[in-house]
């Protein structure tokens, strides 16, 4: 469809004898998320290789969808959905793009300068492997590119325990691994899901940061001086929200920064869309798992959160009650990291996806936030991609904008030419 190839395929397919659409129906959906998160996504990876925006989007490649759906005897059945299966022809597996992702350990700090830095040691480490799915534009000769992440284990068989007739032992470090990418969406009513959710969400957020950060220093010898100018990470609700102290860590432990200049790249690198104004829906993790998993990022968070409540109590003296409101750690049993507030306070910009959304999030969810930062809380609305959902989905009703349009299809990547439609409004024969 981008190349304007598929009437030509049709008719090629036809002469053969077969039907392009049965043609479709053999590949199966790529489970890598279906619902509002999933779509955008897809749609802001097309919309930004049409607009020749040079841009990555970054995920991981699960085994398992949540479940396909087929009707038995009259009923819903849920069976696994395997959707590779038959392997995937569109992606590029990329043995040399591999990165080590660390859990557990421990910390030691240390001081350098006015900043406290850390060694995280004794950790358990799982590779992530690239595969890369090429996205095209409409009618553009550039690509840009969809970075998928498998994760694999550092030894896949002890011969040791093998030896000694543990089989199981021998591959368990290789299925531990193997397992953060096997499932979307696991089920995190227990407290094993949970861990492996967070798990799931640092994996792939550690590796795409480490990507970007040797794509950069590849090219530049600055120490990360144009960084934030040329590097624009958007968090896609708060799934990769950890990737923002990720960022600050890297950047503190291992590139030598000092917090101040970390810091201020992590607050110009990141923006933040929020998907619900509902509540109990905006994800929190116990301090204690994220403790327990990633020890370092739990201290950031609580020094990100000290400074953040130091500035707080200078604007609101004595309301405590508003502190305990807005701090980026709710008090209970047990205490929780608010991981969009957290994403607010290190993000430049936050957005909902509609008009109406991003006005109910400054007037009831995030009131005291738009009070605290003028002018962050924005609205982007999120569209849909007319490739996809004209064009592709329906030939006809294209074709007929496209004719009437005067033959030409800018309309396709310039909606704003379907104004000229107007004139046609009473037309019947353009609305039978």
């Amino acid at each position: 469809m981008n190349s304007d190839l598929e009437d030509k395929f049709k008719d090629a397919l036809m002469d053969m004898g077969y039907d392009l659409e049965e043609l479709f129906e053999q590949e199966n959906d790529a489970a890598l998320g279906n619902g509002g998160l999933g779509r955008l996504a897809a749609c802001f990876l097309d919309s930004l290789a049409t607009l020749e925006i040079p841009a990555w989007g970054y995920g991981i490649r699960y085994d398992y969808g949540i479940f396909k759906q087929t009707i038995k005897d009259g009923y819903q059945v849920e069976i696994p959905d395997f959707w590779l299966t038959q392997g995937n022809p569109w992606e590029i597996e990329r043995q040399d793009v591999m990165y080590d992702v660390r859990f557990y350990g421990t910390v030691t700090n240390y001081q350098s300068g006015s900043t406290q830095k850390g060694n995280w040691g004794n950790c358990q480490k799982v590779k992530a492997m690239a595969y890369d799915t090429p996205i095209p534009g409409f009618n553009t000769y550039n690509t840009n590119n969809l970075r998928l992440w498998k994760s694999r284990s550092d030894n896949s068989f002890d011969f040791t325990k093998f030896n000694s007739s543990d089989h199981y032992g021998a591959i368990a470090e290789r299925q531990n691994a193997e397992y953060i990418t096997s499932v979307l969406y696991p089920n995190d009513s227990t407290d094993a899901g949970k861990e492996l959710r967070l798990k799931q969400q640092y994996f792939f957020c550690s590796a795409s940061l480490y990507d970007i950060i040797r794509r950069y220093k590849m090219n530049h010898n600055d120490q990360f001086a144009k960084f934030a100018d040329l590097n624009k990470i958007q968090l896609n609700d708060t799934h990769p929200a950890i990737s923002t102290v990720e960022l600050l860590r890297i950047l503190i432990d291992e590139e030598d920064l000092s917090f101040e200049k970390a810091w201020d790249i992590v607050y110009n690198v990141f923006s933040y869309t929020n998907h619900t104004v509902l509540p109990e829906a905006l994800e929190k993790w116990s301090c204690d798992l994220i403790e327990n998993l990633l020890p370092r990022h739990m201290q950031l968070i609580y020094l990100i959160n000290f400074i953040y409540i130091t500035k707080l109590k200078q604007k609101y003296p004595g309301d405590n009650e508003k502190l305990g409101r807005m701090s980026l750690i709710e008090e209970g049993y047990p205490k929780k990291v608010r991981m969009a507030y957290l994403s607010i306070v290190c993000s430049h910009t936050v957005n909902g996806v509609a008009a109406l959304h991003s006005h109910l999030l400054k007037i009831t969810l995030f009131k005291e936030f738009d009070e605290l930062y003028p002018g962050k809380l924005q609205n982007k609305t999120n569209g849909v991609t007319p490739r996809r959902w004209i064009h592709c989905c329906n030939p006809e009703l294209s074709n007929l904008l496209s004719e009437t349009l005067g033959g030409v299809d800018e309309w396709i990547t310039s909606l704003d030419n379907l104004k000229q439609l107007q004139a046609y409004s009473n037309d019947q024969n353009f609305i039978n």
